[in-house]
């Protein structure tokens, strides 16, 4: 990006699902300064995942000490970040109490507890209208769903919704009740991702909400991203208080980072899952999609909504092949051996650890590997890994062109697995598009500050951040590759057939 430094800093919080993030830019959109603290997450029972709410808290505080302390050493004065922005992990949910005590562990966006829910949901006839009001699928994925299952297994947070007793709220909105003391409100693209917001009135949805049986429970204030969400001094860390000038989900804040205002602009990003998002300016009907409909990013001047394709295991799939399997040491090594292995011939993973996501949309699906054969070996298996990744993207791009109704010109994309040859050259070699590799770090983390900085009176307008400029590099296909298509073929065959 280009350089103009004024003196202005913006504090930029990333609350994602393996460990919290805090990044002080400049108004040039550069990282200056960085602290960060992992994450853990728990499974308490086949299918369920979950994280400690207090934890959440206390992984933000740890990484905001972490950049402030570095700030200050570098000889700056906290008085010169000008205001803070925050992203977070979407789905994921906490339950609270008016004294801020958490219900009930956080519920994670992988967590798959409310699949009995929503096949009543499902059996009921209940699809149209929620994809009406809300542009979702019935799934899991999304939290109302959650809240019902808790309500249901357990009496004390039955009676704590009932009497009105239980705060409700997606990792933005509790991390920002704590940071304020009690301000209680959420931005649209989480509410968007709740289940219980109606995209088009831009409002929580009282006929969902009362389908749900959920009326008692306080939902936080809905406002645009950026907007004033009250101000902090995190704890201490800073002498004067701060403010919170943005709250936007990770996947729409790295859309925002990486310049996808306008109509058309298209963004995935690979990282524990993936998240394909394309700006349509307007709300496109769900009516007959396989994406989801949602709000790409809102200010109080402007909502502009997007199709997304949402791949649930991404990343985390070879997370799995080395943690739990053993089969490498490092992404870059596994990389690699998928480049060198050449095609895995037969051998096909399905990466449905937690369900399958779009277009498929097969929520009670398990995670397998097909056609394995004693020629086969690890290699194989690592290679089958990647083309995973690469055929679910391939997927999503090729649904959203028939959703959208027009075909993708270029697409950036971002995250810790773009960093692999191998998935980036075999999603060349698949798609039409102009496939872009984005060289921002923390795209998450940069949209959140853009979008803090447009509100708190850094940048005057979006025209100004249009002006950053990207160091993007264009990935192309190296070769009529008819082996990769042959197996992609193998592979739609395949998922149909689930």
């Amino acid at each position: 990006m280009n350089s103009s430094d004024n003196g202005k800093y913006i504090l930029a919080i990333d609350q994602g699902t393996s460990g919290s993030k805090a990044i002080i830019f400049n108004n040039s959109g550069e990282i200056c300064f960085e602290g960060r603290a992992p994450l853990k997450s728990f499974y308490p029972s086949e299918g369920r995942v979950e994280q400690d709410p207090d934890e959440i808290y206390r992984t933000v505080l740890s990484a905001v000490r972490g950049a402030a302390e570095a700030f200050t050493a570098a000889g700056n004065n906290p008085k010169d970040i000008a205001c803070c922005g925050i992203s977070n992990q979407r789905e994921t949910f906490v339950l609270w109490d008016k004294a801020g005590c958490p219900l009930a562990p956080a519920v994670v966006w992988q967590c798959k507890r409310s699949i009995p829910v929503c096949r009543r949901l499902l059996d009921e006839g209940y699809e149209k209208l929620i994809r009406e009001h809300t542009g979702l699928f019935i799934d899991p994925y999304f939290s109302a769903t959650k809240v019902v299952q808790l309500c249901e297994e357990n009496p004390e947070i039955r009676r704590a919704v009932d009497s009105g007793e239980a705060y409700f709220g997606t990792v933005d909105s509790w991390l920002l009740f704590r940071l304020t003391g009690g301000v209680h409100k959420i931005d649209y693209t989480n509410a968007s991702r709740t289940m219980l917001f109606n995209l088009k009135d831009l409002s929580w949805d009282n006929e969902l909400i009362e389908l749900f049986g959920l009326s008692g429970l306080k939902l936080p204030e809905a406002v645009p991203s950026g907007a004033d969400f009250g101000c902090s001094d995190f704890d201490g860390i800073f002498a004067r208080p701060l403010q919170i000038t943005a709250m936007i989900g990770d996947s729409h804040a790295a859309a925002f980072g990486e310049g996808c205002f306008e109509k058309g602009a298209a963004k995935a990003t690979m990282g524990t899952g993936s998240s394909i998002l394309l700006n349509t300016g307007e709300l496109v009907e769900p009516a007959d999609t396989t994406m989801v409909s949602t709000i790409c990013w809102s200010t109080e001047e402007q909502v502009s909504y997007a199709l997304e394709g949402i791949i649930v295991s991404c990343g985390s799939t070879l997370t799995w092949l080395r943690d739990q399997l053993g089969l490498f040491n490092t992404s870059a090594e596994a990389s690699e051996i998928a480049m060198q292995t050449g095609s895995s011939g037969t051998v096909i993973l399905i990466p449905a650890f937690s369900g399958l996501g779009a277009p498929w949309w097969k929520m009670s699906e398990q995670a397998s590997i097909r056609g394995l054969s004693f020629e086969s070996d690890k290699n194989h298996v690592i290679r089958a890994g990647f083309e995973s990744i690469v055929f679910q993207i391939t997927d999503v791009l090729h649904a959203m062109e028939k959703d959208a109704n027009r075909a993708l010109k270029s697409i950036r994309i971002d995250g810790g697995v773009s960093e692999s040859s191998f998935v980036m050259s075999s999603i060349a070699e698949l798609n039409k598009a102009e496939i872009r590799r984005c060289r921002l770090r923390e795209a998450s983390a940069l949209g959140a500050a853009l979008m803090a900085g447009l509100k708190g009176g850094v940048y005057e307008s979006i025209e100004q951040l249009k002006k950053l400029k990207y160091d993007d590099e264009i990935i192309t296909e190296t070769e009529d590759n008819q082996e990769l298509q042959n197996k992609y073929e193998q592979w739609v065959e395949t998922m149909r057939g689930l």
